[in-house]
Parts: C-alpha cells; structure tokens; sequence
C-alpha cells in the first residue's frame, strides 16, 4: 500500500475528527506524508484548520465545499488535547450552558489557563480565541 492509501485508511478507521501531521509519520518521510495530506485536502477528505493540524471534512450542505466535521468549539478542544494543552470553553459559554447567564455567546472562545497559546485555529473566516 502507498503512503496514501495508508493515512486514508487511518483517518477512516479514526474516531478522532483532529489530525496533526505528526500522527502520520510512521507512514513514510515528511516529503511523502505531505504529498499524501496535499492529495487528501484536494479529495475534500480533510480540511486545514492551523499549522500542522487537519480535520476530517464533509461537504457542505449549501456549497458543496469541504467543512470540517464538527463545530468550532468541538474541533479546537481536540486539536488542543492533541497539542498537549489543557482548555475549556470560555467563561461566557460556560455562563450560559450553567443558565447563569440568558446571553448567547456570540466568539468562540476557549480557556486555556495559565498556557501560552499563539497557535491560529479555525476555518474559513472563523477563528478561535484564546482566554486566560
């Protein structure tokens, strides 16, 4: 089997909907794990959501295009597990699922504690923000 064919089947027997690029070198060199999840972007298989870090994809209902399988909020919380940082849903999200607060919360926003994170994920024009 190619390298390909390979992470096909990985992400295909996967519960996970978040990949790092990482999860992927066994399969082969960097070049070749590239290549492969270049190939699976353009099949619509996966989408990229940050540096390094991919989503299982499904099309959309209205374009047809590609979208990550999930919301937002569930996407990030993984790719944060993924990436060894422990984070929440935000203080305002968190208000409103408790029923302390009526305001729906309008910026995805997750809690990472005292953790420095730099790191840009979302898609499209829809980004996660970071709070302390």
């Amino acid at each position: 089997m190619s390298v390909e064919a390979h992470i096909r089947a990985s992400i295909r027997r996967s519960k996970c909907k978040v990949f790092l690029r990482k999860d992927f070198a066994k399969f082969g060199t960097y070049g070749q794990v590239g290549g492969a999840l270049q190939a699976m972007l353009k099949d619509g298989i996966l989408v990229r959501i940050g540096y390094g870090v991919y989503a299982k994809a499904r099309p959309s209902s209205l374009s047809g295009n590609p979208v990550p399988q999930g919301t937002l909020i569930e996407i990030g919380l993984e790719a944060m597990r993924k990436l060894g940082i422990k984070a929440d849903i935000g203080q305002a999200a968190r208000d409103y699922r408790d029923g302390k607060s009526t305001q729906i919360p309008m910026a995805t926003v997750l809690s990472v504690g005292k953790a420095r994170v730099t790191r840009k994920i979302g898609f499209g024009k829809r980004f996660l923000l970071y709070e302390r």
